[in-house]
């Protein structure tokens, strides 16, 4: 890869990181008090990131016991990729929490933006995920089945697969 095209990777990625955390660093620079919604955005945070890590620990014990099959317990029970949605819901919460001090257009662009930019690229991995798990157990019974019957990142919502939303490349 040339030099050129990893500067301008990293660029995109530090600003997408920047983007994402903005509604937390507009708070500070606006100076914001803390009020209900930053508290409340701050255990949604907290929320998601302990589901994140209660699904790479379920995911580790599973393959541990089992590492030829795909992970089907626990978390994995309600969504295919748990992690992801923890991920999600952190980042909901950094946007609840600064929701209340961003201030102007501007600022608000930014924040929807970056919110915007985690959930593609959470959409993104469950696809690249989706695609590496059917090519891998795509021939198991008990995996067809599960993946028919268990949303891939959102809890009751009927989204199966993404594995044909070629938009979804990240």
């Amino acid at each position: 890869m040339p030099i050129f095209v990893k500067c301008m990777l990293w660029v995109t990625c530090a600003l997408l990181y920047f983007m994402m955390c903005s509604p937390i660093i507009f708070r500070i620079a606006n100076f914001a008090v803390s009020d209900t919604t930053f508290k409340v955005g701050m255990i949604v945070m907290v929320a998601g990131i302990l589901l994140e890590g209660a699904a790479d620990l379920q995911k580790n014990a599973a393959k541990k016991k089992n590492p030829k099959r795909f992970v089907d317990t626990g978390l994995y029970r309600i969504v295919r990729c748990p992690n992801y949605l923890g991920e999600l819901i952190m980042w909901t919460g950094v946007l609840i929490a600064g929701c209340t001090a961003m201030s102007g257009v501007l600022q608000w662009a930014v924040g929807i933006i970056g919110y915007i930019g985690i959930v593609f690229v959470m959409f993104s991995g469950a696809r690249r995920l989706e695609i590496r798990q059917d090519k891998n157990y795509g021939e198991d019974k008990e995996y067809k089945k599960y993946k028919k019957s268990v949303p891939i990142l959102i809890p009751f919502i009927p989204l199966y697969s993404v594995k044909k939303h070629k938009w979804l490349v990240a």
